[in-house]
C-alpha cells in the first residue's frame, strides 16, 4: 500500500488490522514474546479481542472496553526496555498501516499509555524514589 493510500481516518477495520499485525509481530519479538506466550498460552484469539475493544474505546471512544490494564500489567515484572521495544514495534506498525491524523492519534495515545502504566508501575523516569526507612533526608530527629 503506498504511502498515499494509507487510511488517515479511523475505523473498526483499521483497528482490528493494527492490533493484529502489531501483536503478531510482539509475539515474534525475542524480548516481549515470552512475556505474552507465559501469561496468555492458547488464550490469544480472547486477548486480541480485548485489545481490539480496548483501542475502539481509545480511538474511537466506543466504551468497549471494560478491563483493569493496571492490574493486568503489575505482576508481568515489565521494565523500562519492555515499553520502549512495545512502542517501537507499535509505532513501526502504525507506520506502515495508516497516515496522518490516524497515524498521529495512534502514536501519541500508545505513548501515552506507555507512560500512565510505568506510572502505576512505578517504573521509569517518572518512577517515584523512595528512602530506606531510616535513611530519610529528616534532621533532627
Amino acid at each position: 500500500m503506498s504511502r498515499a493510500a494509507l487510511p488517515e481516518e479511523i475505523s473498526e477495520a483499521l483497528i482490528a488490522r493494527l492490533v493484529d499485525e502489531f501483536y503478531g509481530r510482539a509475539r515474534r519479538d525475542p524480548l516481549l514474546g515470552p512475556i505474552f506466550e507465559a501469561q496468555l498460552g492458547q488464550r490469544w484469539d480472547e486477548h486480541l479481542a480485548a485489545l481490539r475493544d480496548f483501542w475502539s474505546s481509545v480511538a474511537l471512544q466506543s466504551g468497549r472496553y471494560r478491563g483493569r490494564p493496571q492490574q493486568a500489567h503489575q505482576p508481568l515484572g515489565l521494565a523500562p526496555e519492555h515499553f520502549a521495544r512495545w512502542l517501537c514495534l507499535f509505532e513501526a506498525t502504525v507506520a506502515e498501516n495508516c497516515a496522518g491524523p490516524a497515524a498521529a492519534l495512534f502514536i501519541d495515545r500508545a505513548r501515552r499509555i506507555a507512560e500512565s502504566l510505568q506510572i502505576g508501575l512505578n517504573i521509569g523516569p517518572k518512577a517515584l524514589a523512595f528512602a530506606a526507612p531510616g535513611h530519610g533526608s529528616e534532621s533532627g530527629r
